[in-house]
């Protein structure tokens, strides 16, 4: 089974940093935040949020999945 990006360019950058932010803010405060932040980024890094998927939601330009 082959995983559909759902994801577009600019939800994608958004997570990207926001992620980041929280990941950060994580280390800085010592806290568990730092986990939703990972999960929140990688959700960018493999352009799938699994959120969208039952829905089949897409922020991608074009058809879904593709």
């Amino acid at each position: 089974m082959t995983m559909k990006t759902n994801i577009g360019k600019i939800d994608r950058m958004l997570r990207a940093l926001v992620g980041a932010g929280i990941i950060g803010m994580g280390f800085y405060y010592q806290t568990w935040w730092g986990l939703v932040g990972g999960i929140i980024f990688l959700t960018s890094v493999f352009s799938f949020c699994p959120i969208y998927a039952p829905f089949n939601w897409s922020t991608k330009k074009g058809r879904v999945g593709s």
